[in-house]
């Protein structure tokens, strides 16, 4: 079973470059408190590597 990952947009894009707003959105995250689960994969870490200063992400059991 793939591990998984628990992402919260705690910080806006508004004023971000449009690669972290588009990263944002593929992520599932529209606003502030938007939670997504997503599968711990190479690509998906590589997303969060590109916006880390608006996100909180914590592992899922």
């Amino acid at each position: 079973m793939t591990a998984r990952l628990k992402v919260k947009q705690v910080r806006s894009g508004i004023g971000r470059q449009k690669n972290q707003r588009d990263t944002l959105r593929t992520l599932g995250l529209k606003r502030i408190g938007d939670v997504a689960v997503v599968e711990d994969r190479p690509e998906v870490r590589g997303m969060l590597a590109t916006v880390p200063h608006l996100i909180a992400v914590e592992e899922v059991d």
